[in-house]
């Protein structure tokens, strides 16, 4: 759209184009889409928008229904096709759904505009998943598992990095699965091969690992993850559940046997690992015992991170379809239950980082005051993880500095810099 003649805006009622990316993998996400999209509907007529798109997921997977029941859309793109909308405003073709199966993803020789900070970035390394979970419609939606080269996955972190990035956060739909459409050699991960090319470009300091499945783990990635010092020593390892009944009926591909042990080799072999974890309550067949199974794993493992899904059943899944659906007032107990637990664990984890000295990434001002700055541990991922709040010291957003940690809460912590090598806040870094 840049290079089409385009330029963004901050605020929509300016816009003439409005495009809206959608999620559709739960029904709440779905829900927010069509909120969303309602809502900025109004500024065709209200103001001077012309065209409204909507792209991705929802797009993706129900265009043809929402064609008929959002007339004020123009075009519907789905996920592999987004490389479609500056022709379809140019050209203006009565056709509106343009979903096909997802084909390639884009490669190094792409341009890329970052629209979120200057010193942070994700690098997409694989589109779509081979798996199949029976509760997820993401390989309908995303297609299957298609990797990026090496060379080009390296070439893009290098032009990140001379543009001033310092942490790059690696991700896919299922990140360790990486390049197994491409190498598949056992024993010999391409991801590994990936994160030691990566951990050479020195302007590079934290590179971090999201969603890792847990069902493929060799010992090579362990090592890689444990020696390399760019690599930060924390892992998003979304397990899903413990009991190995309701993983079974998941389709998840391991037990929670398996999973024990996987958690426990992770926490040996990387030492001040910080482990991500995502959990369903709800499963259809989810007894009290099985809960109780998942409780009493959370309390004993002491996940730095945790979140809870309330399991949907989605339309043209085959969990949706399975007996022993748990009542919606139950699953929302459940996710309560477990995330108070949590509440519990994070803040004892907290209260033992009060009167250490951490490094500390430096995103900008508090997102309540200027009277504070905010910033993150290399163990808190962007948005999810909580924060480090800032209370006396100045650094530039994008700088890493030294904090030492005072005041514990829940899900953040509270500190101060001890080293006056750092500049005065900047704005000169968006935030």
């Amino acid at each position: 759209l840049l290079s089409s003649g385009y330029q963004p805006v901050d605020d929509p009622s300016d816009a003439d184009v409005i495009v809206v990316n959608t999620c559709a993998f739960i029904s709440e996400a779905t829900e927010e889409s069509i909120d969303t999209i309602l809502e900025l509907a109004r500024h065709e007529s209200e103001s001077r928008c012309r065209y409204l798109v909507v792209a991705g997921c929802m797009a993706q997977r129900y265009a043809q229904d929402l064609e008929a029941a959002l007339p004020e859309v123009d075009y519907f793109v789905g996920t592999g096709e987004l490389d479609r909308i500056p022709a379809l405003l140019k050209n203006r073709p009565a056709q509106k759904v343009f979903a096909d199966l997802p084909g390639d993803i884009p490669r190094d020789h792409v341009p890329r505009v970052r629209s979120n900070s200057a010193f942070s970035a994700y690098l997409k390394i694989s589109e779509g998943c081979n798996q199949r979970c029976t509760f997820c419609i993401i390989p309908t939606l995303r297609g299957p598992l298609r990797s990026r080269p090496v060379d080009s996955l390296v070439a893009e972190a290098r032009a990140l990095a001379d543009q001033g990035v310092v942490e790059l956060n690696v991700v896919s739909q299922d990140t360790n699965a990486y390049g197994m459409d491409i190498e598949p050699r056992e024993g010999r991960p391409p991801l590994a091969r990936l994160l030691r090319e990566l951990a050479r470009i020195d302007r590079l300091r934290w590179i971090r690992l999201l969603y890792m499945y847990p069902k493929r783990f060799p010992a090579s990635l362990i090592d890689v993850i444990a020696k390399e010092s760019r690599i930060v020593k924390y892992i998003d390892l979304p397990l899903q559940h413990i009991d190995s009944r309701v993983l079974r009926r998941m389709g998840r591909g391991v037990g929670g046997d398996r999973c024990r042990r996987l958690v426990a080799l992770l926490r040996e072999r990387i030492p001040g690992l910080a482990l991500r974890t995502t959990f369903m309550v709800g499963f259809p067949g989810e007894t009290d015992r099985a809960f109780q199974a998942l409780l009493d794993f959370v309390q004993e493992v002491r996940f730095e991170h945790l979140g809870v899904f309330v399991f949907s059943p989605e339309e043209g899944t085959p969990a949706a379809e399975l007996p022993g659906q748990i009542p919606e007032k139950e699953k929302r107990a459940r996710q309560k239950a477990l995330m108070e637990a949590q509440r519990r664990i994070s803040r004892a984890h907290h209260v033992s980082l009060v009167g250490t000295v951490q490094e500390v990434l430096v995103e900008g001002y508090g997102e309540e005051t200027h009277l504070l700055l905010q910033g993150r541990l290399s163990t808190q991922a962007p948005d999810v993880d909580g924060r480090v709040l800032i209370n006396e010291g100045t650094a530039t957003a994008g700088s890493m500095v030294p904090v030492k940690i005072t005041r514990a809460l829940d899900y953040d912590v509270i500190g101060h810099i001890v080293s006056p090598r750092s500049e005065p806040c900047s704005t000169s870094f968006p935030v």
